[in-house]
């Protein structure tokens, strides 16, 4: 074969298929790791994914806390004095008390006083070994009846569980996010890489074959000058790239871990994948659908309106603090059980104990003021709400922008392409004609390379910003099939 007609039958190569699609492909002892793959190693095993799953669990316990108040409580006070041989008192009183969601919390228990000095209030008969049974009640007829600081408690509780669901969306988000993006440069830093070793090897055999003619007089030392000058060049953009590829294969590997919590490295043979768009995230529905999914679902709008049901009972206890304070107590005394553990029947009107008590400050400076400051910090969330709404859908359009305007330089890219292949081609034909030469060819397929380098440069842009798409709109772990 001549020189020429081999040279023309490399280019043919290098303008073939090659170079409009990714250069490697999955050979028997690739590992192919797509990016839902990826997704899930990290999910799974990630440390710091680890880590914000622990918010739940620290939501559980301050609900478990709150619902401490709620805990029956058993009570037990004794006392006594005994002075020159005489018994002054010996008093003593246990209780079961049952609070409830309700402002009505139950109590039983008895008092067991005796002595010569007790206070009139506290002597009990004598025909039950001193021994008073009591059953009662206690409830707030003003402030406290419709809420209260245990039932608050409990409410903001339940409300920060849901708090810290959105926090987690939100810190999962982020990492799979910075994930995405170190992705899809090893896909670039991956593939640039096999095209340039590729064209290594095309350069070697060029340049063997260029020499080897001179040396038989068939070409010109030229021509052996400027294939070594190509040869060079590839293997300084080869070992360039080479370094890109390693750096961006550690860069993904900070986020692979195992189950034991021990930090994975990247294969050597594993390889980064492009699979097809399965959703057109260009239309103007799927605009809508992403718009619709931030309002409803988007974290920090969800934090927002949570932190509005929060302040909401923060209001409902304050405007509770601007009712007086008035508590009835009622007890049954020896009813429905007496000491000796006979059962009788209830009797509103005899053997009791009632009281209440009421309290009521005049000018409610307090509480006025904190019922103020509660409706400010709403105000503010409301507005806070409002402007964060805005930027998030301003956020989502300028991400979709971006998104079309990478689409329609994709598009015109691989026109480039297609042209310079075009291009080469027709170079080649003018070399079969002896009107061309090694530079020429040289030349246009360096173009072809640089603009097949930048055709994919604009596939994994493209790639980085559905991910950042996803991530505005707030889509749970960055995919619709695990949206709520």
């Amino acid at each position: 074969m001549s020189l020429r007609l081999f040279i023309a039958a490399v280019c043919c190569t290098l303008a073939g298929p090659v170079w409009s699609q990714p250069a490697s492909s999955p050979s028997d002892s690739s590992v192919v790791v797509s990016l839902d793959q990826f997704y899930g190693e990290i999910l799974r095993y990630h440390p710091i994914v680890k880590q914000i799953r622990l918010l739940s669990e620290t939501a559980r316990q301050e609900v478990r806390l709150a619902r401490g108040a709620f805990d029956p409580k058993v009570e037990v006070k004794w006392n006594a004095k005994e002075f020159n041989d005489k018994e002054y008192y010996n008093k003593s009183t246990a209780y079961l008390q049952l609070p409830s969601w309700f402002p009505v919390d139950p109590k039983i228990g008895v008092d067991q006083n005796s002595g010569a000095f007790i206070d009139p209030e506290n002597t009990v008969p004598q025909s039950d070994n001193y021994r008073q049974v009591f059953t009662g009640v206690s409830l707030p007829l003003g402030r406290g009846l419709f809420t209260d600081d245990r039932r608050a408690a409990l409410q903001q509780a339940k409300l920060f569980t849901r708090l810290t669901e959105a926090e987690q969306t939100k810190l999962i988000n982020k990492i799979l996010l910075e994930a995405a993006k170190e992705y899809w440069q090893w896909y670039y830093a991956f593939n640039n890489y096999q095209f340039l070793r590729r064209s290594v090897g095309l350069a070697q055999e060029i340049y063997r074959r260029v020499k080897l003619d001179a040396e038989l007089g068939e070409a010109s030392g030229i021509d052996t000058v400027q294939a070594h000058i190509t040869l060079q060049q590839r293997l300084v953009e080869r070992q360039e790239w080479f370094l890109e590829l390693q750096n961006a294969e550690i860069r993904v590997s900070n986020y692979l871990w195992d189950g034991e919590e021990r930090p994975v490295a990247l294969t050597s043979k594993a390889m980064p994948v492009m699979s097809i768009d399965a959703e057109d995230l260009l239309s103007v529905e799927s605009m809508q659908q992403l718009a619709d999914q931030a309002r409803e679902h988007h974290p920090e709008l969800r934090k927002l309106s949570i932190k509005l049901q929060q302040l909401d009972v923060e209001r409902k206890l304050a405007r509770e603090y601007l009712k007086p304070r008035m508590d009835l107590s009622y007890n049954f005394l020896n009813q429905p059980l007496r000491p000796s553990g006979e059962w009788q029947a209830f009797s509103l009107g005899t053997n009791y104990k009632i009281g209440v008590d009421f309290s009521f400050p005049l000018f409610l400076r307090k509480e006025r003021a904190k019922l103020g400051q509660t409706q400010i910090k709403i105000r503010s969330t409301e507005l806070e709400r409002s402007q964060t709404e805005r930027e998030i859908l301003n956020q989502i359009q300028q991400v979709h922008n971006q998104l079309v305007n990478t689409r329609a330089l994709l598009g015109y890219q691989s026109e480039v392409v297609k042209n310079y292949e075009r291009i080469l081609e027709a170079e080649m034909l003018n070399l079969n004609n002896g009107e061309s030469d090694v530079f020429k060819i040289n030349v246009q397929q360096e173009k072809l390379i640089v603009s097949q380098s930048k055709l994919l440069k604009l596939k994994s842009e493209y790639q980085k910003l559905r991910a950042t798409l996803y991530w505005a709109a707030g889509v749970s772990n960055l995919s619709y099939s695990a949206a709520p």
